[in-house]
């Protein structure tokens, strides 16, 4: 027994030592290989911040989620009427979670205690919350603790919301003490938290990636070949890129049509031609790519289109 596992571990070595020299010789011949260097101070703490807010962000969702959960268990129709993505809707769940509560409150008490704890928009607030209580008269069983759950969970919301906002403000602090922060936000679409997520994925070392196409074929919005025998030019969406990069240009595209003439124009030109609404978005933010890398290149900000003003 001892002999036969002594061969094995003498044979796995051999194995090793032989996959060392064809890897070795491999990244001596070839030049398609991308070099790996290590990233800067900035890039690192940019990506630690973007991820750690990334995290919070997840949390906050699953709560809602839950928050919603429960309040619909006990209460369908505060739950239909509250946006849990502002503040104010939160802050009344920390005080009322059941229609009786808010019955015997009345809208008027409810629309003063809103305004107490500086809640904007106190009057419709307080108004929808009511009318959803004159809806509902009927007790859940169980509604006393689904109610508690209730209030710990908005606070606890509340409490990510603090953080999230903390963190956006270390973030754009950082961010802009970095050399590329003016070119990068100089990009319609593109502000201080899609230009630190760039960086913590990029560096803003575009010499890694060697082309324009490269660094779109990273970030997905580059169709790659799926070419198969005769068949040539069939081309897909990548399976593999890199998401948070990808988000960037896909988020920036979609705010740039809002406020940027050439870039609506694009899409709307890509529309025209028959595209659906995320492929025309995707060519935007392909066309982008290219338009970033040489700003990057040339250390150059954006310029944007000067309206042209008819002769006299």
């Amino acid at each position: 027994m001892i002999k036969a596992s002594r061969k094995v571990f003498e044979a796995q070595r051999h194995r090793d030592a032989k996959d060392a020299t064809v890897i070795a010789d491999q990244a001596r011949m070839r030049r398609d290989l991308t070099v790996l260097r290590p990233d800067d101070e900035h890039a690192i703490e940019l990506r630690v911040l973007t991820n750690r807010r990334a995290d919070i962000n997840a949390d906050r969702t699953r709560r809602i989620n839950r928050l919603r959960g429960q309040l619909t268990g006990i209460f369908p129709a505060l739950e239909r009427a509250l946006d849990l993505g502002n503040i104010g809707p939160l802050v009344l769940l920390t005080g009322y979670q059941t229609p009786a509560a808010l019955r015997r409150t009345g809208r008027k008490r409810l629309q003063t205690w809103l305004r107490n704890r500086s809640v904007r928009g106190a009057e419709a607030l307080a108004t929808a919350a009511w009318e959803a209580a004159e809806r509902q008269h009927t007790a859940v069983p169980g509604e006393k603790a689904t109610a508690q759950v209730i209030h710990t969970l908005a606070k606890e919301v509340m409490d990510l919301n603090e953080q999230i906002t903390e963190i956006e403000k270390l973030i754009e602090a950082r961010f802009h003490e970095h050399k590329l922060a003016e070119v990068i936000s100089s990009m319609p679409g593109i502000g201080s938290l899609l230009g630190a997520e760039f960086l913590a994925a990029t560096a803003g070392d575009m010499s890694r990636y060697g082309t324009a196409d490269r660094l779109a074929s990273l970030a997905g919005v580059a169709p790659v070949p799926r070419d198969s025998g005769n068949v040539s030019g069939n081309l897909h969406r990548p399976r593999r890129y890199h998401r948070g990069l990808q988000r960037v240009f896909y988020t920036s595209a979609l705010i740039s049509i809002r406020n940027c003439d050439a870039s609506r124009r694009f899409y709307e030109r890509k529309r025209a031609e028959g595209k659906r609404h995320t492929q025309a978005v995707l060519a935007l933010a392909r066309r982008r790519v290219n338009v970033l890398w040489a700003l990057i290149r040339d250390a150059k900000c954006f310029q944007r289109e000067l309206p042209v003003t008819p002769a006299a």
